[in-house]
């Protein structure tokens, strides 16, 4: 290994690009990197609680196949992710391991097969040495469940790391993994990585392909986080394309380029509220200030509203996730209510209310304005600025289950308009690339969101990488 690598708890901060070219060059070897990393998790994890399974053993022994590969031999090559370690979302069934979904419900069961991101990772050489925590059935945006208990913020550890993508948001910040795999049906990336202080993508619907009957819901879809744009980038290229398990997944894939001219000359709004949301001032600071570093790039960036109302984001989702995702829920509510969280019970409760009240037509109804509303005000530009989340973060261990966020004693927001992603969820044809766009007072990062028009997946990673390189940011690195 070369004198002038980083070594130890260095090495788990590498991104993924600068690793693989470590390995080619043989500065570092996947079997160096992965014991950093598993080194780096021994410490940290008590604290943080992002892992529901733990693949050491396998995942050393995996490396030194990798590392093989670097060398050539037997012939082999190595390939896109060859020898990076990757951090599965719970919920992406591994062939003959546990998939909970962090539900005491589902206790014991065993995947029947992998799901088709756990496939891609392992056919490019990602090498799954840990599965992230997630809250009950993904359904929250926060980290805790009766199974797992809580998993907190490597940057405050007062602080939830968001959810449901929480596990992989918190490990990829405390850096007990290089990449890690997420979902989103209403945030789930995009609050995680915006809490964390990475980067996370939610692809338009299609473009990833999922496994199962929620492969139907056009609010979800699976994708990648990182700690960089590049590496997010590189790992969604290994995602993307279709599967014949799902059958909405695009064909042919999508694969973005590598490189990307500077923002001068692109048109970007700016959309600090999205209609009605009420945006914390630290929130817009950072928001404001990532669109000057644009401006001042030489993009065109103009500020606009939209005609968005909190009546029709509620109908919209109401009416989409009591009629499925939120079906499922009533169902295991109906059969094991006992061994649910307590948000898991609100939620089922709250669904079933919510299917009394807003139909399936309702809902569709609410998302055509929606749409039509962003398309409209999208008109003429290349993408879109808005914040990921309203407030800066929520404690660790809360259900959220008042009226309000209370934070420091403090209300500080509508608990159900504290996040800003699900109408991105309802408008699913959209990419929207997380970025970090600053820190708070409270001790968390802050998020941002590039908004794509349909399936112009390259239009937001041109501006994340813009804004990368702008506006550099650093990583958490825990004592």
């Amino acid at each position: 290994m070369s004198s002038h690598t980083p070594a130890g708890d260095g090495l788990v901060h590498l991104s993924a690009t600068e690793a693989i070219r470590l390995f080619t060059r043989r500065e570092v070897s996947p079997v160096e990197l992965m014991r950093a990393v598993v080194e780096r998790a021994e410490k940290v994890e008590p604290q943080i609680n992002a892992f529901s399974e733990r693949l050491f053993d396998e995942a050393l022994e995996q490396a030194r196949h990798a590392e093989d590969r670097y060398l050539g031999k037997n012939g082999l090559v190595p390939r896109p992710l060859e020898g990076i370690p990757v951090a599965a979302k719970e919920k992406h069934s591994i062939l003959g391991r546990t998939l909970t979904e962090g539900s005491l419900v589902h206790e014991g069961r065993i995947a029947a097969e992998n799901a088709p991101v756990i496939d891609r990772v392992l056919d490019a050489g990602g090498i799954i040495h840990a599965r992230t925590t997630t809250p009950e059935f993904s359904l929250s945006t926060y980290t805790h469940s009766r199974l797992w208990g809580v998993t907190r913020n490597p940057w405050n550890l007062d602080f939830t790391p968001g959810g449901s993508s929480g596990g992989s948001g918190a490990a990829l910040a405390a850096g007990t993994t290089v990449l890690a795999s997420a979902s989103d049906i209403g945030g789930s990336t995009r609050i995680p990585a915006a809490f964390t202080g990475t980067v996370g993508f939610k692809a338009p619907y299609g473009r990833n392909p999922g496994l199962g009957v929620l492969t139907a819901d056009h609010y979800r879809g699976d994708g990648p986080m990182a700690r960089t744009v590049d590496d997010t980038l590189a790992f969604q290229n290994v995602l993307a394309g279709p599967d014949p398990r799902d059958h909405t997944s695009i064909r042919p894939k999508l694969t973005l380029p590598t490189s990307y001219e500077d923002v001068s000359g692109m048109r970007i709004a700016l959309c600090v509220r999205l209609g009605e949301y009420d945006v914390h001032p630290e929130i817009e600071a950072n928001t404001r200030a990532a669109a000057r570093a644009l401006s001042d790039a030489g993009a065109h960036v103009e500020e606009i509203t939209l005609p968005w109302t909190r009546l029709d984001l509620l109908t919209a989702v109401a009416g989409h996730f009591s009629t499925i995702f939120g079906a499922l829920v009533i169902e295991a509510a109906e059969t094991h209510r006992d061994l649910l969280s307590p948000y898991a019970v609100a939620f089922a409760d709250t669904m079933a209310y919510a299917r009394t009240q807003v139909s399936y037509l309702d809902s569709l109804r609410a998302e055509h304005r929606l749409q039509r509303g962003l398309a409209t005000a999208m008109a003429g530009f290349d993408a879109m600025l808005c914040p990921t989340t309203a407030i800066p973060g929520w404690h660790a261990g809360d259900d959220l289950a008042g009226e309000k966020v209370v934070v420091h004693g403090e209300e500080v927001a509508d608990t159900l308009w504290c996040a800003m992603t699900s109408p991105f969820n309802i408008n699913n044809r959209c990419p929207v690339l997380n970025v970090p766009s600053g820190a708070s007072s409270w001790g968390l990062p802050t998020g941002l969101q590039i908004v794509g028009h349909p399936y112009d997946d390259p239009a937001v990673f041109r501006v994340g990488k813009a804004l990368e390189i702008l506006r550099p940011w650093s990583y958490a690195q825990i004592p």
